[in-house]
């Protein structure tokens, strides 16, 4: 009696599936290769998560991986540890973090905006004849690469402490121009952080207050800090994209209260605007 035979493609289906389901529970491994099974499950779990922009719970997480929870958390807490994972609370569960996505630029080959954009910020400064400066967000931090001090040194004697504006985002024009097109995951993160701190009578202190605030950023297309982080110091600043669109850093200029009228406050934000238009432009064409 003959045995009815399955159909060549079946047959490979079903051996592929079997294959990598044993490869992932570690049981065997590619010939001539061996495999960590914690590194395999680490992968797994980024994998998963990159799939889910809006997180993941532990409990879904575990199971989509194919982990007990007890394993899953120890590894997951790994992740979260070097960055590569991000964790959003009880309720939301785990996503993908930032330390991830800075890989990826640097795989692609991401320039440093700070160095490509270094004598453009300088010229931009003498044009305009106040401070600029330049800052990109490190995980959670607002990070000032670049800064030319003004030619008018008692707008210079105003500046903030750059200590203090690694958690101003809130509070700072370079900060609001990258904060108004964060994802919101990562909005949120940023705000648990850091906190909204006051620094002066007018710093946005309520999370309403920064939300619509930022709704305006996005509008105009140019960030205020109207002596939100220091008494009698304005900035203006703008958004810088890379070739595919993301925010990257912004670009913000300094001086005093007293020199920026409403008038004048228009004419700086144009100004800011199409420098951070043409910043971009410089950046995009540096990936070509």
């Amino acid at each position: 009696m003959s045995m009815k035979q399955e159909s060549p493609e079946k047959f490979i289906t079903s051996a592929s599936e079997a294959a990598v389901e044993a490869m992932r529970s570690g049981s065997v491994v590619p010939a001539g290769s061996r495999q960590i099974q914690s590194v395999v499950r680490a992968l797994d779990i980024l994998e998963v998560l990159a799939k889910e922009s809006d997180g993941l719970a532990l409990s879904e997480l575990s199971g989509r991986v194919g982990l007990n929870s007890s394993t899953c958390h120890h590894l997951i807490s790994t992740l979260v540890a070097r960055g590569y994972v991000l964790h959003l609370g009880r309720s939301r569960g785990y996503a993908l973090g930032s330390k991830v996505h800075e890989m990826v630029d640097l795989a692609l080959g991401e320039s440093d905006p700070s160095e490509l954009l270094k004598d453009d910020l300088r010229l931009l400064g003498s044009q305009i004849g106040h401070g600029v400066q330049l800052a990109v967000l490190a995980e959670t931090s607002l990070l000032t690469k670049l800064r030319f001090p003004a030619p008018d040194r008692d707008a210079e004697a105003l500046e903030p402490d750059e200590l203090i504006k690694l958690r101003a985002l809130h509070a700072t024009a370079t900060g609001k121009a990258i904060m108004a097109w964060l994802p919101e995951i990562e909005l949120v993160r940023v705000i648990s952080v850091n906190g909204l701190t006051r620094y002066t009578g007018k710093t946005l202190t309520t999370l309403s207050g920064l939300i619509e605030n930022l709704r305006l950023v996005r509008r105009y297309g140019y960030s205020i800090d109207d002596e939100e982080l220091k008494d009698g110091v304005v900035c203006i600043g703008a958004a810088l994209r890379d070739s595919g669109g993301a925010i990257v850093g912004s670009i913000s200029m300094t001086a005093t209260s007293d020199k920026m009228t409403k008038e004048y406050r228009v004419e700086i934000a144009k100004k800011m605007v199409f420098a951070a238009l043409e910043f971009s432009k410089r950046l995009r064409g540096a990936r070509r």
